[in-house]
């Protein structure tokens, strides 16, 4: 096609603006870790549909997942309820963190969380462990989450995935693990979750 073609016409500069603003802030996106976990149903099936949808949040890009881990249940008689599959879940994402708590909501929705009892058993937990290196006590969304230093089944994935991770406020992730320890949080080597295409 000749430069001549009368078809052809000059992209308006406006517009190489607005696509450059938006490179610019799809190129400046801010790092999330999430938690996830699952102990009713079909738990693997359940933590990749929200891999998946993570992964369709327009504004987020999933960058890594743990690997699983089967864990005790938190705060309640062992044997009285299914062991937990656990992972963390790297992402970038452009929006805010009420907005990245909205989705995770959304996304216990979809999978019909039940929030019946305090520390009952569930179908999908999606908690915001991190978001970039904020320290926020908004009691709708504490940041950093405010017991997951003290967790095992959110470290060991997340040092898994990050060895170099920091806890906002509270130090390296590797060093937080080695004051908890990683007892009862047992890799499962036969279990993987797909990052998103």
């Amino acid at each position: 096609m000749s430069s001549s073609d009368p078809t052809v016409q000059p992209v308006p500069a406006s517009v190489v603006e607005k696509v450059d603003a938006a490179d610019v802030t799809l190129s400046n996106p801010k790092r999330a870790v999430i938690s996830l976990g699952s102990n009713l149903g079909n738990r693997l099936e359940t933590l990749q549909g929200a891999v998946d949808a993570l992964e369709d949040t327009p504004g987020l890009r999933v960058k890594a997942v743990s690997p699983v881990y089967e864990t005790e249940p938190w705060g309640v008689e062992p044997g009285t309820q299914a062991t937990y599959f656990n992972a963390v879940v790297l992402v970038k994402t452009t929006l805010p963190p009420s907005s990245l708590l909205e989705r995770g909501h959304a996304i216990e929705e979809a999978f019909e969380r039940v929030r019946d009892e305090h520390w009952g058993p569930r179908t999908i937990d999606v908690d915001i462990v991190a978001y970039q290196d904020v320290v926020s006590d908004d009691p709708r969304l504490t940041l950093p989450h405010p017991r997951a230093h003290q967790r095992a089944f959110v470290l060991v994935p997340w040092n898994d995935v990050d060895p170099r991770a920091e806890f906002p406020g509270r130090g390296s992730v590797s060093a937080l693990l080695d004051e908890v320890g990683d007892d009862g949080v047992q890799v499962r080597t036969d279990l993987e979750l797909r990052l998103p295409e």
